[in-house]
């Protein structure tokens, strides 16, 4: 048994490693003073101050977060309204259905859906730009949004519902008040994977930009067709951090959500015995 634990513990710190070296080689290498990723040339800032001022790159990053953050958000109210509907239908195969097409989007190649995408919007003579790139940001995220939601309703105490009834809680009280907050973990968990989709995605951007209207990821794909330069190594550093900082932001979220739910059950098992 100790030895089972010992390899595994080997396989996962091998794993770890061999996906994370990579990243901290890129890393120590914005700080090289030479120009190119051979040989370390001394400790320098320089690549840093080029990204800053680099106005280009700085609106690329405000497009992108931009996007990021609307897309994600109109992306949570759609799918937790999907997932809501899909919960509440009373017909098995209306909703094996729905879930089926909602599962084929999610497995569905990103080359098809931006090439689908490209033509939807050729067909309706769509000026490709912001606003494209937005539409097709908000349709591929639902589904993830659906996928962390559903969940949650299933799991979802029904006497909860049954009590706001027969308080006399209206349908907007009872979700409002009841369904949301237990659902909440879901949701947010549906908005942080939206948003790192959207950060990172770059095959349905490259088939939907245009109008000069770029995202980092198709940027830096254009950039490294031309010899990739330790400015984009300092961007992919800064773009870790970031990242790092939201995982961090989602635990502390939902962990203390989760003490929450926990206070209030002891507070409401607590007044139940009171009875």
């Amino acid at each position: 048994m100790l030895g089972k634990i010992k390899w595994a513990n080997i396989y996962l710190w091998f794993v770890f490693i061999l996906l994370y070296l990579p990243i901290f080689f890129l890393i120590i290498y914005s700080f090289n003073a030479g120009d190119v990723m051979q040989g370390w040339s001394g400790f320098s800032w320089k690549h840093y101050g080029e990204l800053f001022a680099d106005t280009r790159i700085i609106e690329i990053v405000v497009n992108t977060f931009l996007i990021a953050i609307l897309s994600s958000l109109l992306a949570s109210v759609i799918g937790t309204a999907g997932a809501l509907y899909i919960y509440n239908l009373k017909q098995p195969l209306a909703k094996n259905v729905l879930l089926s097409l909602n599962n084929v989007l999610l497995v569905s190649p990103d080359v098809i859906i931006g090439a689908s995408f490209l033509i939807l919007f050729t067909v309706l003579g769509f000026s490709l730009g912001f606003t494209s790139v937005l539409l097709s940001h908000i349709a591929f995220s639902i589904p993830i949004v659906v996928l962390m939601v559903l969940p949650r309703l299933q799991e979802m105490n029904q006497s909860l519902v049954a009590s706001a009834k027969d308080l006399g809680a209206n349908n907007w009280q009872m979700l409002s008040r009841v369904v949301l907050p237990v659902i909440s973990p879901g949701i947010l968990a549906g908005f942080f994977m939206a948003f790192t989709y959207s950060l990172d995605d770059f095959a349905v951007t490259f088939f939907v930009t245009g109008n000069g209207f770029s995202t980092l990821s198709v940027e830096v794909y254009s950039r490294a067709r031309q010899g990739v330069s330790l400015e984009i190594n300092a961007l992919s550093a800064m773009m870790f951090i970031v990242s790092l900082l939201m995982v961090i932001a989602y635990y502390i979220i939902s962990t203390r959500a989760e003490k929450n739910k926990k206070r209030g059950a002891q507070l409401m098992l607590a007044a139940t015995e009171g009875l």
